[in-house]
């Protein structure tokens, strides 16, 4: 579904990611692990057009994308949950779920996903008029990860979904992602529990210094060997 051949990215004059070739299945889970500075959150926004290519290529559904602007993605039927929690904190809860549907124009049928939202997430429904910098922090994450599955998004990438978070909460967070899964959405998870992420995955890329030194299926993956990987300088 999502291929990327060659890439290279960074920030200014300062380059974050080396050649690097990943490829995303269909339907599939695939997390990506590795140790802070990797390029693991680079690697989403590079796919996403927040930043420009500086070599390589990128192709949806064999399609070539590198270069569409970030709006445009979200038509495309690509979105993204990033990491830290981000909502509008001045504005409702349900106010911020509709605006993860600005992009869809079947205007009647946004009624059905924002019920869709509350069923998934119970406890945005009880503060659907409350501001949403009023929540907590797995209430938070329940609002991001709601908002961004506003669209439908055919290819979701999900950045750090459980950092910071309560067990209970972390429980929670997987357990939306396993139902997410089973429905045949395409994930790409960025995720530091690696245990959690190898877990639910089907396939596991492990990144270091910008580059990818492991991917396999997830089922072949030893979690001592990532260890060693993650750790490895």
């Amino acid at each position: 579904m999502l291929e990327l051949r060659g890439v290279r990215a960074g920030y200014g004059a300062i380059n974050v990611l080396w050649d690097v070739e990943l490829a995303f299945a269909s339907g599939k889970l695939t997390t990506i692990i590795g140790p802070n500075g990797a390029g693991k959150t680079t690697l989403l926004r590079a796919i996403m057009g927040q930043i420009p290519l500086g070599a390589g290529q990128i192709y949806l559904d064999g399609a070539r994308i590198d270069g569409t602007s970030t709006s445009r993605m979200a038509a495309l039927g690509v979105g993204m949950i990033p990491e830290g929690r981000m909502v509008f904190r001045d504005m409702r809860v349900e106010d911020n779920l509709l605006l993860g549907a600005y992009s869809v124009r079947d205007r009647p049928g946004i009624a059905a996903r924002l019920e869709d939202a509350y069923t998934r997430f119970p406890r945005l429904r009880q503060r659907r008029a409350q501001l949403a910098g009023s929540l907590s922090g797995g209430e938070a994450q329940m609002l991001a990860m709601a908002r961004g599955l506003m669209a439908e998004p055919r290819l979701l990438l999900i950045d750090e979904p459980s950092l910071g978070l309560a067990p209970v909460v972390v429980q929670e967070v997987f357990t939306q992602l396993a139902q997410q899964k089973a429905q045949g959405r395409t994930i790409v998870l960025v995720e530091q529990n690696t245990r959690r992420a190898i877990d639910i995955a089907d396939h596991v890329y492990v990144m270091q210094a910008g580059r990818v030194i492991l991917s396999r299926p997830a089922s072949e993956v030893q979690l001592d060997e990532v260890h060693r990987l993650y750790f490895a300088r």
